[in-house]
């Protein structure tokens, strides 16, 4: 069955929760396909603020809330980050018993909600100064289709998003997966127009060594700190080919859809995934 992801590349109001879920709630009701997943940039309430402690919520509060409301209204999975904070033991607390994290939450129709703490904080930003960091990745499976959400700097460690448990069953052109395989890579973001190269080629990458689609969600605009982000938020096939046609420095919304047939066809006819190097993570 094939998937209709939705890209909403948008200028962000900083540090105003209120004026972002406004905004977006426009922008998610002007969507007139019908979309399985609907895909947000990082830190979409604030911008990438580093007043954690300022502009936390909870997964009780108003913004995770919100995104059940338009997962609901929409019958679309809804992703994006958010600043969010829990308690700690005193052990692991480093803010007065507060951990705080870039969470993405990804929220379903039906209220179920999933959650992925940002692994690689961006320290040239301090980041790691402000938050604490993941240690899980998720994998969320929805129409038949898995998916591994990832957030903005995720992007440059390939090791963290590869996709090393896939095998393909060549004689019978049929996938066999591994609970921790994947087709689909989502990476949302705050990326500066600075290195909007990077950005774009390291999206390609990811896409042909991992031979699955990737969907990359950037803002645009300028922020509370003076940065400039120019978007350049696409969606890559399997072979690393550039799908959608998102304007760059624009506020753009496109709705593509990624095809499950050319997919398995692909990896059964070049399996890559067989030869490849197995390793395990530590933390």
């Amino acid at each position: 069955m094939n998937l209709k992801v939705t890209v909403i590349q948008s200028e962000l109001h900083w540090e105003n929760a209120a004026k972002n879920l406004a905004m977006f709630t426009e922008k998610i009701a002007s969507i007139n396909e019908a979309p399985d997943v609907i895909v947000l940039p990082e830190m979409f309430t604030t911008g990438f603020t580093m007043n954690s402690a300022q502009f936390a919520e909870t997964m009780e509060g108003e913004t995770v809330v919100w995104m059940k409301q338009q997962a609901k209204s929409k019958n679309a999975a809804i992703v994006g980050s958010l600043i969010i904070e829990e308690d700690a033991s005193p052990l692991e607390g480093r803010y007065r018993g507060v951990n705080y994290f870039n969470r993405l939450i990804w929220a379903q129709p039906d209220g179920k909600i999933y959650t992925y703490d940002k692994r690689h904080l961006f320290r040239m930003a301090g980041e790691h100064e402000h938050f604490s960091a993941g240690k899980t990745r998720l994998i969320v499976e929805l129409k038949g289709w898995k998916i591994c959400p990832l957030i903005c700097y995720d992007l440059r460690f390939p090791v963290w998003s590869r996709n090393k448990e896939f095998n393909v069953q060549s004689l019978t052109f049929k996938v066999d997966h591994s609970p921790s395989a994947f087709d689909l890579l989502i990476y949302v973001a705050n990326w500066p127009e600075a290195r909007k190269t990077p950005w774009s080629k390291l999206l390609e990458a990811r896409a042909i060594e991992n031979q699955v689609y990737v969907v990359g969600v950037n803002r645009v605009g300028v922020d509370g700190k003076q940065m400039t982000y120019s978007g350049n938020s696409a969606v890559i096939d399997p072979k690393g080919n550039v799908m959608s046609n998102i304007a760059e420095h624009q506020n753009y919304i496109q709705t593509i859809e990624l095809n499950r047939e050319e997919l398995d066809d692909f990896r059964a006819k070049f399996p890559v995934g067989l030869d490849g190097d197995d390793f395990e993570i530590f933390y």
